[in-house]
């Protein structure tokens, strides 16, 4: 008998969160509209998502955050003027944005953990497997991070989350896995079953070095996993804790995805991130590399 796997249609993104690592400028703006260059951190998340085949994005915001609405919302203002000024480039720009997708907003009250925002989308997901994006994690990949998963989701019909090789020193800042490789696709070091999952362990004690990065593929289980589950540490219900429970019932993997990933929610990230995805513009990179050489570095 041949098992039908559901096809993933929505996209999950948590950004209720108060964005500290940035104040003061996310005093009075979410961070997840803080430029990258001349788009919003959270857009690069959505075109991902929209180049890997989902069209319908779940955003789960809190309060502070109506500029994402306005952001993926029409500007008829804005499209006004520009069209009666002639700029029909920009207008362009400005209703692509807007036609992107096909999005839902659900408020998370209290900054409550991951675990906790990706619970509030239940309703709106309803009884099917769907995506996660954290977009403070921008990934530069040839094949979308999420089409990577989605292929790998689309063989085995399990959750997915997504791996990094991390440095030692580094690796307490992560949810980090135990897991066996598995051969796939002919590539042996790429796809592992998850045998555990640790959140944010000593260098001494992490059963890797692989951690997990803000990119999932999530069976409707996991709703029932995060409600099962007791908060952690600052009352906050983690993901990671809610990944180990459905781990008991249902099997997991992990893949390491073939790109590279920018912490843009962290400041030095998100300064090497501006840099090189500025000069991969073909519009900006000779006139900002000539720019960077004539500093005295």
């Amino acid at each position: 008998m041949v098992v039908m796997i559901q096809k993933v249609r929505k996209a999950v993104f948590p950004a209720a969160g108060l964005g500290t690592r940035f104040l003061p400028a996310t005093k009075a703006q979410p961070k997840e509209m803080l430029p990258l260059v001349d788009k919003p951190l959270i857009q690069y998340g959505v075109e991902e998502a929209i180049h890997s085949g989902i069209q319908n994005i779940i955003i789960v915001t809190g309060r502070g955050k109506t500029a994402i609405e306005d952001h993926f919302d029409v500007s008829f203002e804005l499209e006004h003027l520009l069209e009666s000024r002639n700029k029909k480039e920009l207008l362009a720009i400005v209703r692509s944005v807007s036609d992107m997708i096909n999005v839902a907003y659900v408020r998370q009250k209290e900054a409550l953990g991951l675990g906790h925002a990706v619970l509030r989308a239940k309703e709106l997901v309803g009884n099917e497997a769907f995506s996660v994006v954290l977009s403070d994690d921008v990934i530069d990949a040839e094949i979308p991070c999420l089409r990577q998963l989605l292929d790998v989701y689309e063989f085995y019909g399990a959750s997915v989350v997504a791996l990094m090789e991390v440095p030692t020193e580094a690796i307490s800042a992560y949810g980090v896995v135990d897991a066996e490789p598995v051969a796939h696709n002919g590539a042996k070091d790429r796809l592992f079953r998850i045998r555990n999952l640790v959140e944010k362990p000593k260098a001494s004690e992490a059963p890797s070095n692989l951690a997990i990065i803000g990119r999932y593929i999530l069976t409707p289980e996991i709703f029932h996993s995060i409600e099962a589950i007791d908060p952690g540490s600052g009352g906050e219900i983690q993901l990671t804790d809610a990944l180990k429970h459905l781990l008991r019932s249902r099997p997991i993997y992990g893949y390491r995805f073939d790109g590279c990933r920018y912490d843009a929610g962290d400041k030095l990230g998100f300064l090497k991130a501006t840099v090189e995805f500025a000069l991969r513009r073909h519009d900006l990179g000779n006139a900002f590399r000539e720019y960077l050489r004539s500093l005295p570095l």
